[in-house]
């Protein structure tokens, strides 16, 4: 069982890390598209920023998801 476990803590890194990486990426291609944005129309600050963290939200629900199969495959140890 020594082996199932180490493949399930491997799977549970995994799930957390490429879980976040994409998310964060994308979070920091949002922010700077809507600084940018921001800095060329003031005054749809407040529409862009709106949006902005509508999309950053959903964003990170999905490295909640991977931290949520993480959580489920660490229950599978024994």
């Amino acid at each position: 069982m020594d082996l199932a476990n180490g493949l399930i803590a491997v799977g549970a890194g995994l799930a957390i890390g490429l879980g976040a990486i994409g998310p964060g990426i994308g979070q920091g291609r949002a922010v700077a598209g809507a600084l940018e944005g921001m800095a060329r129309q003031p005054a749809e600050a407040g529409n862009l920023r709106t949006t902005m963290i509508l999309g950053m939200a959903i964003m990170e629900s999905l490295t909640i998801y991977g931290l949520v199969i993480a959580f489920m495959l660490l229950g599978k140890m024994s």
